[in-house]
């Protein structure tokens, strides 16, 4: 399946293989298996988004540090038939993964399927030759070592994933949090990725190009936390709300404002008001309203060509063809 795409409407589940090799970490397989393995009854689905299998170069496999052992998984032929293949992270990167494993990542994206890896799991990626002269990330603190070992990568070591279509990249072990929810949204929308974010209690669209590593300074203050600014600016997105607003709310200066988004968020005021704004916009469309300039006045993005142009970048596609993909079936109920 070229670019990995799930269609909103099919009929059959997005099929998700992760392999899960010697030293493996588990923080990343328990990611993969909280986004793409667990069934979503608040949904309403009459089947899962995704169908996940493990599987292991071995039928015994020692997770990171020894924690424990893992047993009673799949063979490396279940990739075979895997829509996605996700590699998570391990420590050990200086040693180069199993031949058996780097070969089941080349045939897999042979045949057109999609390849994610989280954490360090890019080394493998690297490894099989799937990245070079490609973007991708990695674990800061394994940057250099990165670079050292395969030079033909562009790494770009300060950003939370990197998605290259048919390649996605994710930083340190928390950044899977984030490229899995940008998965499921290229996948099925961005309200089915909202109502997935909120059971994880997790930012529900974080880009891929904030930083890894945020500076968090003990604040002046007890309290500056952002939290109750962005509730009351997303009740507020279809009004003329500007970056002098927000910070006029929060009885501080734009230049504090930007300073409090950059230390928290690792973004721009401006940049996450217009992010929350194109969010909104694809929720509107796929709800079913089919009137650009109508989306464009709720979510303050002024005019159906601005609509056009910021829909196009952050989600690659024109509104019409993002409807066609997220939109009600046809026979299905519009919300409104």
């Amino acid at each position: 399946m070229a670019q990995g795409s799930s269609h909103a409407h099919t009929s059959t589940p997005h099929r998700v293989a992760v392999i899960v090799d010697e030293g493996t970490n588990p923080f990343e397989v328990g990611v993969a298996t909280e986004l793409f393995g667990l069934p979503r009854p608040e949904l309403g689905l009459a089947r899962p988004l995704y169908e996940l299998t493990l599987c292991a170069p071995a039928p015994d496999i020692r997770m990171n540090h020894g924690f424990f052992r893992l047993s009673g998984v799949a063979g490396l032929d279940a990739v075979d038939s895997a829509d996605t293949l996700l590699v998570p992270g391990r420590p050990d990167n200086v040693v180069p993964r199993a031949a058996s494993v780097r070969d089941a990542i080349r045939r897999t994206h042979a045949r057109g399927a999609r390849i994610v890896s989280f954490c360090t799991g890019s080394f493998a990626l690297a490894e099989a030759g799937l990245l070079d002269n490609r973007r991708a990330t990695t674990h800061w603190r394994w940057a250099d070592s990165f670079r050292k070992l395969h030079p033909k990568v562009l790494l770009e070591p300060d950003v939370l994933f990197v998605d290259e279509g048919d390649v996605l990249s994710s930083a340190g072990s928390a950044a899977a949090l984030d490229l899995g929810l940008h998965l499921i949204r290229r996948d099925h929308g961005a309200e089915i990725a909202n109502a997935v974010s909120r059971r994880l209690v997790f930012a529900a669209h974080r880009d891929g190009g904030q930083r890894q590593f945020v500076e968090r300074p003990l604040p002046e203050v007890p309290d500056e936390s952002l939290a109750p600014l962005l509730a009351w600016a997303q009740e507020r997105l279809g009004g003329p709300l500007t970056v002098t607003d927000l910070a006029a709310h929060a009885a501080v200066s734009p230049a504090t404002l930007h300073r409090r988004f950059r230390a928290q968020l690792g973004t721009t005021p401006l940049a996450w008001l217009t992010g929350e704004r194109v969010a909104l916009a694809c929720r509107l469309i796929e709800r079913g309203e089919e009137r650009l300039d109508v989306v464009a006045a709720r979510c303050g993005l002024g005019t159906a060509a601005n609509l056009r142009a910021r829909l196009r970048r952050e989600t690659g596609l024109s509104p019409s063809a993002y409807r066609r993909r997220f939109g009600p079936a046809p026979g299905e109920p519009v919300s409104t």
